[in-house]
């Protein structure tokens, strides 16, 4: 058994190294840059009118229809957000720093700059191509938008094939072990009663419907992105001293081009890039394909109006938490220690909270990771019912909520590699739709502007 499990893991590892190799990375900027370009840069030059319709109406009561099986656009919005930053926003930060230096985190911000338009164009397609099941609900996503739009039914079921297992891994396991691993540091909590409380509260989730989990999601969201907020803004005003070093290292890190002294510049170099690229698109999930399967569910018909919420989804993750934790990080100076990940993170709010630190962020954590487990639970469970109907559904439910118990207990470390494999396999099929479809986006997209004395809107979201 040891042989195969060694044998599978070599081939995971190469096949990994393929999927988030230097060309697909290539891949997932071209996508966003295409789209940046031929729609005039829509999230720079349209920011007061998308931060109109997102920002704008986070005050405001949106509800839905008791009677209806659909959500709200702000729960859309809050799922896809939760699943997309897990606790990958704290780890995943963190590793990038350790792997590609400070200046991946530049390179994370440009894959966000132009993810935002690849998540716009993702969301659009899902709500253009949707469809109703059987009970009368929205369902939509990568799989309908390659199966209708572009006629090729074994490409949609490839990606729902891959995102059903993807869902049980990064979106579960991988999550509920980050969740177990906190409330045993800081709270002295045994994996065997992180697995029954967290699969309990999963379970309440999970089989409520797409409903409950819109509405556990519209609370946890803001209440956790506010929480880890004001803790990073803490740390970063008592180390403000430290922010022009950090930026500084920041902008030297990504642009070390003095090769001239040897290989090792243009070394660090490439790995500032590969790093911030892939962990930036691993975190704000654009061109994963996992987002506009929420969104579809939607009980508003308005394309465009998903679109702006995919822009604001992937610049809340990576401009402002993914970066909040990178100065964090940077400007604690713990970089020395040696250490990564989730320990390199707590080490840098200790600095400042002392023991709380170490509870602060595992409370970030918990709520970060429970989040993605619901807001990813949605995704396996339509992938799917796209490709059986819903007669599994009921086990397919019950399986996720075991899934979450085991993985509070297990060493994770090959289920991470997997799911991070497999994660980039859903991209393939989505990104080559995104390419295929780019220009009935557009086509949409330039539908939805309109004159208004001397400015242009867009129509029927401002």
């Amino acid at each position: 058994m040891q042989w195969f499990l060694e044998a599978f893991s070599t081939f995971n590892t190469m096949l990994n190294e393929i999927v988030w190799g230097p060309p697909m990375l290539c891949v997932f900027l071209f996508i966003g840059l295409m789209y940046t370009v031929r729609l005039k840069f829509f999230q720079v030059t349209r920011f007061k009118q998308w931060s109109k319709v997102t920002f704008g109406s986070l005050f405001k009561k949106e509800s839905v229809d008791g009677k209806k099986s659909g959500i709200s656009s702000f729960q859309a919005m809050a799922t896809a957000l939760g699943a997309a930053i897990g606790t990958g926003n704290i780890v995943g930060v963190a590793t990038a720093i350790t792997l590609g230096g400070p200046g991946a985190v530049f390179w994370m911000w440009i894959a966000g700059f132009l993810g935002m338009m690849t998540n716009f164009a993702e969301n659009i397609l899902g709500v253009l191509y949707r469809t109703k099941n059987e009970d009368g609900q929205w369902v939509g996503g990568p799989m309908y938008y390659i199966e209708r739009g572009m006629k090729k039914k074994w490409l949609a079921v490839m990606f729902a094939a891959v995102c059903a297992f993807a869902s049980l891994g990064i979106g579960n396991l991988a999550q509920s072990n980050s969740m177990a691993e906190a409330l045993s540091i800081s709270f002295n909590v045994t994996p065997e009663m992180s697995a029954i409380l967290i699969s309990i509260l999963v379970g309440i989730a999970v089989f409520g419907g797409i409903k409950r989990i819109g509405q556990i999601t519209e609370f946890i969201v803001p209440f956790m992105a506010i929480f880890y907020t004001i803790g990073c803004i803490v740390l970063l005003i008592l180390n403000y001293k430290n922010l022009p070093m950090a930026l500084s290292s920041m902008m030297k890190g990504a642009f070390n081009f003095n090769a001239a002294a040897g290989g090792a510049a243009g070394y660090t170099f490439a790995r500032a890039v590969k790093f911030g690229v892939s962990r930036g698109v691993f975190s704000n999930e654009a061109g994963i394909g996992s987002s506009p399967i929420v969104h579809a569910a939607t009980e508003d018909y308005n394309p465009m109006k998903a679109g702006m919420w995919g822009i604001f989804q992937v610049f809340v993750d990576t401009t402002v938490s993914c970066t909040l934790t990178a100065f964090c990080i940077l400007t604690a100076d713990v970089l020395s220690t040696g250490k990564d990940g989730l320990s390199l993170s707590s080490a840098a709010f200790s600095t400042v909270f002392k023991g709380y630190g170490e509870i602060f962020l595992s409370i970030s954590v918990l709520l970060f990771g429970f989040a993605a487990i619901v807001g990813w639970s949605y995704y396996g469970e339509k992938s799917l019912e796209y490709l059986s109907g819903e007669k599994y559904i009921l086990y397919y439910k019950a399986f996720y909520v075991f899934c979450t118990g085991i993985g509070c207990m297990m060493n994770l470390k090959l289920v991470w590699e997997i799911t991070d494999t497999l994660n980039g396999l859903m991209a393939i099929p989505n990104l080559i739709a995104l390419l295929f479809l780019s220009k009935k986006v557009v086509e949409y997209t330039k539908q939805r502007l309109e004159v208004r004395g001397d400015k242009e809107e867009v129509r029927d979201c401002v």
